[in-house]
């Protein structure tokens, strides 16, 4: 068999790591290197922390910002945002598009607590917020909205969605395996979604690997639907 070299190239291939890079990437990111960032980050977290503790049963759900009214994913999040807002839990999500305004919609639409926690992006634009978020905090920092994504729920739902949904479920579930936080539900909507990414952990990380232990496969569950997820919330967890 002929053998193949698989070329890679990035969009960033001229990118050259050198000694004064690191300051260049700093300059821009932020545009400017002053002390006073320090500061603004300990507000932020201080403020997060504020607006977070309001919420005494939350969960938190993630997914798609490109899901539109149109995808059965779209349906579920509305259905399940109602549900959740119905048993008393506020609703938390990123507070922009697709899967994110569909939860914050169905909690809204029931009465509930439909709580945003969005992003401030590059060049001064803001994410956008979707008219269904009824309490919000805009971010300046990722790592500073993640935390608060982290910390805030007793539920963490997870429905399809690309990288960032995929960020916040993997970070989420190292924090448990490190017992950085305590074991809480950590539910994969969507079977058809999650269950290739689930074989794979399962055959290649897990038993090919071995980077990761049997035990770790229980720290997230996987159901099909809205109603699935609200069972397993029943049985999971206690207000």
């Amino acid at each position: 068999m002929k053998k193949t070299t698989l070329t890679i190239e990035p969009i960033y291939k001229s990118f050259r790591l050198t000694r004064e890079k690191p300051i260049e990437i700093i300059k821009l990111h932020s545009g400017e290197i002053e002390s006073w960032r320090i500061f603004k980050i300990m507000a932020e977290f201080v403020s997060g922390f504020e607006f977070i503790s309001k919420y005494k049963a939350a969960v938190s759900v993630f997914g798609s910002a490109r899901c539109t009214i149109k995808d059965s994913s779209y349906r579920e999040a509305e259905s399940l945002g109602a549900k959740l807002a119905n048993m008393g839990f506020a609703v938390v999500t990123g507070g922009g598009p697709g899967i994110m305004e569909a939860v914050n919609k169905g909690a809204s639409d029931a009465g509930g607590q439909s709580a945003g926690l969005n992003i401030r992006l590059g060049g001064g634009a803001t994410e956008v917020r979707n008219q269904y978020v009824r309490q919000s905090m805009t971010f300046d920092y990722f790592f500073v909205r993640k935390v608060m994504l982290s910390f805030v729920s007793q539920v963490y739902v997870y429905f399809p969605g690309g990288f960032g949904t995929m960020d916040e479920f993997f970070e989420l579930v190292t924090l448990i395996q490190t017992k950085k936080i305590k074991p809480i539900p950590v539910i994969l909507v969507g079977k058809e979604y999650w269950t290739p990414l689930l074989f794979w952990i399962e055959n290649t990380v897990c038993k090919d690997y071995a980077a990761i232990s049997k035990k770790d496969m229980k720290l997230y569950c996987l159901v099909d639907n809205a109603d699935e997820a609200v069972k397993l919330i029943k049985k999971l967890i206690k207000k």
